[in-house]
């Protein structure tokens, strides 16, 4: 095989829809396609998925991507998959079917158990797998639906049963069934896996009554985790990469060396800071602790700070409220008014994350007059995606000793330009946007590249790349500090609103 005969698939398999990529061996993106999927919410503060309705889409895009591209099955060098983080799917063994709905990391139903367990258990959890105890544990998830689907306990414990998060679930589809693993940073991220240990934290799963049996093998990022079922994929390719979106934007961004740091803005806002290989873990910061990659058996650490609906706010304002008719929208409306005359919107729609770790927090939009225009909650809207960043950036720069002075990038929101204006206004950081926003899909192609020897380095590999536009700050420090300080007082109103 030649270098000029490289097409590696790309699966971005987000929480609102999948989309599937050729890339060659320069990173150009051949062809492509994306879908939507359902999003299932059977009570208030529940979000599901199904999986197979998560398989049927991605098959449909990879024909779509392929099709689009000019590439055959056979041409195909290698298989990258990112996904959606924490989302829990279980499925039977002997059938290879869902067994029920997965939980998605957005649902906050284990809201209760995390609270009630916290006294415990909150810092021990914390202080091994460097996630703060909450609902987005994959393994309260786990200890949910085996108390409350029927017959799963007893097949759990028959082990009859198989969990993975979406990077599993996709390539036990893709290998037709052949393989159960995981990717170490996929691993990290499911509030069962021991960071200090480097395996599954069994004190905690012996706690829970979750069997060590319904756990995948964790696998490098970059690396073969088997290959596709011709019967399933067309041809027999090695699935060369498997990554955690946040993970996967990390590295495209070439964040590679410690106190690099990339700001992801997608379904929620995510912010990772490479920490170097060995793990920073304080449990008073609010900050997570991770795996940002494993390769060639070397284990890269990453601090992260996120909330989980500012993406999602955006949405709001198109199908909740009905202001905008795209997402794209919001930019031109916020501009039209000069500031947010007083308004701010606290987008806790499924609960606050970082610092706070509230799930009972809801969505906040305070400050509204007789004088409030659209154009203010859209500024309000796009306001509080930044507000939410800041929330946790001091304390990152803090725990890993590092100052932010300059911040990578991407996601579909990074190309609002005003956004990204008010990002480096109201961090006081240079605000860097690359080429290709779409550095989830992008990180998982460049792990594949590198797995099957596509690029012979991982420079050579981030060389692909290149930058789009820098924002600089304008705002001054007591304008900066002044929307801070209401921004701290809508969220604490916000707090601890659904708590009954």
């Amino acid at each position: 095989m030649t270098e000029s005969a490289a097409r590696i698939v790309v699966i971005d398999a987000g929480t609102t829809g999948t989309r599937a990529l050729v890339l060659d061996e320069t990173s150009t993106v051949l062809g492509q396609s994306y879908t939507e999927f359902p999003q299932y919410h059977p009570r208030p503060g529940e979000v599901e998925h199904d999986a197979e309705e998560i398989w049927d889409a991605t098959r449909r895009m990879i024909v779509t991507a392929l099709d689009r591209a000019g590439t055959e099955p056979a041409q195909v060098t290698a298989v990258g998959i990112t996904n959606q983080r924490a989302t829990t799917v279980l499925w039977d063994r002997r059938t290879g079917d869902p067994l029920t709905r997965a939980i998605v990391w957005q649902d906050t139903r284990t809201a209760d158990r995390a609270a009630a367990l916290a006294g415990e258990w909150g810092e021990r959890v914390y202080s091994r797998t460097g996630w703060s105890l909450a609902p987005v544990y994959s393994s309260l998830s786990l200890e949910w639906l085996l108390a409350n689907v029927p017959g799963a306990r007893e097949l759990a414990d028959a082990g009859h049963l198989a969990f993975g998060t979406v990077d599993s679930w996709l390539i036990h589809r893709l290998t037709g069934g052949a393989a159960h693993v995981i990717s170490a940073s996929n691993a990290s991220v499911t509030g069962a896996y021991d960071l200090l240990a480097g395996d599954w934290y069994g004190e905690w799963l012996d706690f829970l009554g979750l069997p060590l049996s319904l756990f995948p093998d964790v696998r490098d990022d970059s690396g073969i985790f088997g290959h596709t079922d011709p019967a399933v994929f067309g041809a027999r390719v090695p699935i060369a990469s498997a990554i955690a979106d946040q993970h996967a934007a990390l590295f495209a961004q070439g964040c590679v060396r410690p106190g690099m740091v990339k700001c992801t803005h997608g379904t929620g806002t995510f912010l990772d800071m490479n920490i170097g290989t060995t793990p920073v873990i304080d449990t008073s910061s609010g900050l997570t602790s991770q795996i940002a990659w494993r390769m060639n058996g070397e284990t890269v650490y990453s601090l992260e700070g996120y909330a989980g609906s500012t993406g999602a706010a955006v949405q709001w304002l198109r199908d909740g409220a009905g202001i905008i008719a795209e997402a794209a929208e919001s930019e031109a409306l916020a501009r039209s008014v000069p500031d947010n005359g007083g308004v701010y919107f606290v987008p806790s729609l499924t609960g606050l994350s970082a610092p706070y770790w509230d799930a009972y927090a809801r969505g906040l939009i305070i400050g509204i007059s007789p004088g409030t225009r659209r154009g203010h909650l859209a500024r309000a809207t796009l306001e509080g995606i930044v507000f939410s960043v800041k929330d946790f950036i001091t304390a990152m720069a803090q725990v890993s000793g590092s100052s932010i002075d300059r911040i990578a990038v991407d996601g579909g929101a990074s190309r609002n330009d005003l956004l990204m204006q008010i990002q480096a206004d109201q961090l006081g950081v240079e605000v860097m946007r690359p080429s290709n926003t779409e550095a989830t899909s992008l990180g998982a192609a460049l792990l594949a590249g590198l797995a099957t020897g596509v690029w012979p380095s991982v420079e050579a590999a981030l060389a692909t790349q290149g930058v789009d536009r820098s924002f600089v700050p304008q705002a001054d420090d007591a304008e900066r500090e002044a929307l801070y300080a209401d921004w701290r007082r809508a969220v604490d109103r916000a707090r601890g609103w659904a708590d009954k």
